[in-house]
């Protein structure tokens, strides 16, 4: 029996193998990032691993599709629960971009903390919202729906052994090879001619639109590596010619802890496509849609971290608004603005419960009887606190990371009403639960807390510090 955890950790590795041949210049990507990882490993030891063994660290990628329609949607469910992936968190692109880009998405992940430490890998999965107004009229929605109706991208078997997988556990070795085998196929990067006019129609409206419904097939449209040290990667990266995208998305880097997820990208390079034109000639053309992301990830927050990033951020905005600034000079004056605001130490992130961390006992037995509040039980050193690595994603770092790989803004007509389309729909569409990241995350700190209490004889729940 190959199992769901097996069968992730190959399939991964597929996938990377695959979109190494399509797309080289990630190779070179995964090189760098591991050279940067070498270094910071020689030159920090064991604080490295503060966030995950260099062996996860290196073997880490999240990956990114796009599909057209709730039932495609479905289906890629249904092949990601054979893996022991499950739908985490909502992400409303429509609203978190600037530019044209109508969908909404889901990221699909291990959620047990044994299986995210085994193999954590996970796909950002976005779903064009097709009834949404601002970007299709009745008559494109009805002429894409017709389109994506009429393709199928995952092959009848592939589903029927996903659904087995999931309902048993895992596969035997000849169906879990099929089953690999077709996974890996059905996201490669088709041959087949696509359309011309009908792709720079929807290219109007947005460069995603078209690149998900111009199309018959899916595919990968970018696989991440983590990198330990995000800015000392992107100078590397520049100084190969590789064309970066101007800034790195997400928190600044200064001189606290590093929290929630870092991103940026090399630029979406143009890559051959067969194309039908109008008059039946099929010619070859490139394209510029995929492209090299990397992450650098942090401690997960709380809700009430979470409001104070997205409180700085905001604050962030209205200091440069109306000015021309360089990524250099955005990055300065968000750090500036973190360390006024951001505890500075891990400790202090504990004790205003502004991050998540699990929690062990130390063996010590420093007087006659432990506290009953976690903040105690940490200054007397009855207890150490480890991070809990952040898992998911930043809308608005996602957005910024399509809108520069964008060949186009698109059109966004802000006039007309969203379609109303939350994290409830996404669930119906799924048909199975959209979890929630903080509950997730609590869950896993507070199996940690039953231990220590456990291990300590205590009585009693231990108190956890109050929100700051």
């Amino acid at each position: 029996m190959v199992d769901s955890t097996a069968l992730r950790a190959a399939f991964a590795r597929r996938l990377s193998a695959m979109y190494g041949t399509e797309v080289p210049a990630y190779n070179t990507l995964v090189d760098v990032a591991q050279e940067v990882n070498r270094e910071v490993l020689e030159r920090m030891g064991a604080d490295a691993e503060r966030l995950g063994s260099i062996d996860r660290v290196t073997a880490e990628r999240h990956g990114a599709i796009r599909v057209g329609t709730p039932a495609e949607m479905a289906q890629v469910a249904r092949i990601f629960g054979a893996m022991g992936m499950y739908p985490v968190g909502y992400y409303d692109l429509r609203e978190a971009a600037s530019s044209s880009v109508p969908v909404v998405s889901t990221a699909f992940r291990p959620v047990d903390e044994t299986e995210l430490a085994a193999n954590p890998f996970r796909v950002f999965t976005s779903m064009l919202v097709t009834g949404d107004r601002r970007f299709f009229d009745e008559d494109l929605e009805r002429r894409l729906g017709e389109f994506l109706g009429a393709r199928r991208l995952f092959p009848p078997r592939l589903l029927e052994l996903a659904d087995r997988a999931e309902a048993e556990g895992g596969l035997d070795d000849r169906e879990a090879e099929e089953f690999l085998t077709l996974a890996t196929q059905a996201f490669e990067l088709s041959r087949e001619p696509v359309s011309r006019s009908w792709y720079t129609e929807l290219e109007r409206v947005s460069s995603v639109a078209a690149d998900i419904g111009g199309v018959p097939s899916t595919h990968v449209n970018h696989l991440t590596p983590r990198v330990l040290d995000i800015d000392a990667l992107y100078t590397r990266m520049s100084e190969r010619g590789i064309t970066m995208i101007d800034a790195i998305q997400g928190p600044p880097r200064w001189n606290g802890p590093d929290l929630l997820l870092r991103q940026t990208s090399f630029r979406a390079l143009a890559e051959p496509r067969v194309f039908r034109e109008d008059d039946g000639r099929v010619v070859e053309d490139d394209l510029r849609v995929r492209f090299g992301e990397v992450e650098a990830r942090g401690i997960a927050v709380t809700p009430a971290g979470r409001a104070l990033y997205d409180e700085l951020s905001a604050a962030l905005d209205a200091a440069l608004a109306g000015q021309r600034v360089t990524a250099e000079e955005r990055g300065a004056v968000a750090a500036k603005l973190w360390e006024g605001r951001v505890p500075s130490t891990e400790a202090e992130l504990v004790t205003g419960d502004l991050a998540y961390f699990t929690f062990h006992t130390t063996g010590a037995r420093p007087a006659s009887a432990p506290p009953a509040d976690l903040a105690g039980l940490l200054a007397e050193g009855w207890v150490t606190a480890r991070p809990i690595v952040y898992e998911d994603f930043l809308p608005r770092s996602a957005a910024g990371i399509f809108q520069s790989n964008l060949t186009s803004d698109g059109s966004k007509d802000a006039t007309r009403a969203g379609a109303d389309f939350g994290a409830g729909a996404l669930a119906d569409v799924l048909g199975r639960p959209l979890h929630d990241p903080y509950e997730l995350y609590a869950s896993i700190r507070a199996a940690s807390l039953i231990r220590v209490r456990d291990e300590l004889g205590l009585d009693r729940e231990i108190a956890l510090p109050a929100a700051s």
